[in-house]
């Protein structure tokens, strides 16, 4: 009977120290961008199917995902929202995928970002994230058309923002997920006949089941990388 006691007493006290025990929550990341990001959310889009690759690796719950994106949003656009629509959702991570429009709107409405403005604007971005304990992951952007081997009208000048991106990065200590090697490295392979779109793209910018299942792949390799 003593010992029926002592056994009963020993469980409800291991049942009081579990309920005292913080839950773990899982790591919430915020992606942060323009249109691309925005349609990421949707079935099939990258981050949809992130979400869909955690579930499969059985590790759904460890990750929350949320998408921040507004279409025609360019590096200042972000830094104007960061407050409203990133800070106060308390992301451990956020990932920063800005660009294109910053490029791309030069040619199409005639505005854009100066690159010196674009470098100013991405280090204030991810030196205020990181003041606030928060993991950045820097994407460079991935493409405005898709020919292969710099016959794209703004390749130069999207390789020159890639670059910034790659240089902001190492400069403090941020992971890149390298869009732009890795989107050209695939049209070299897959596209031969040197089309504008079609491949990883629906208009040479937004991204198509191939193209998010791309962007998918490689983030989520960055994202599990993070300490």
């Amino acid at each position: 009977m003593y010992h029926k006691i002592q056994l009963a007493a020993f469980c409800l006290m291991a049942c009081m120290l579990l309920s005292f025990m913080p839950n773990k929550k899982p790591t919430r990341v915020v992606f942060f961008g323009d249109s691309i990001t925005e349609a990421g959310v949707i079935p099939g889009g990258y981050i949809a199917q992130m979400r869909d690759s955690l579930t499969s690796r059985k590790i759904n719950g460890k990750y929350e995902l949320i998408g921040s994106g507004i279409g025609g949003n360019k590096v200042y656009d972000l830094f104007l929202r960061l407050e409203e629509d990133v800070l106060k959702r308390k992301p451990n991570v956020v990932v920063l995928y800005v660009g294109v429009n910053d490029v791309w709107h030069r040619q199409m409405f005639g505005t854009g970002t100066d690159a010196d403005k674009f470098q100013k604007f991405y280090i204030a971005l991810i030196q205020k994230l990181k003041s606030k304990g928060i993991k950045v992951i820097a994407c460079t952007p991935a493409c405005i058309g898709e020919r292969p081997g710099g016959l794209n009208p703004l390749d130069a000048e999207l390789d020159r923002f890639a670059a910034i991106i790659r240089q902001v990065a190492t400069d403090t200590d941020t992971p890149v997920c390298d869009l732009r090697q890795a989107f050209m490295a695939y049209e070299s392979l897959y596209n031969r006949t040197e089309k504008t779109s079609g491949i990883l793209t629906t208009d040479g910018v937004h991204l198509n089941d191939n193209g998010n299942k791309l962007v998918a792949e490689i983030l989520m390799d960055r994202l599990l990388e993070l300490k």
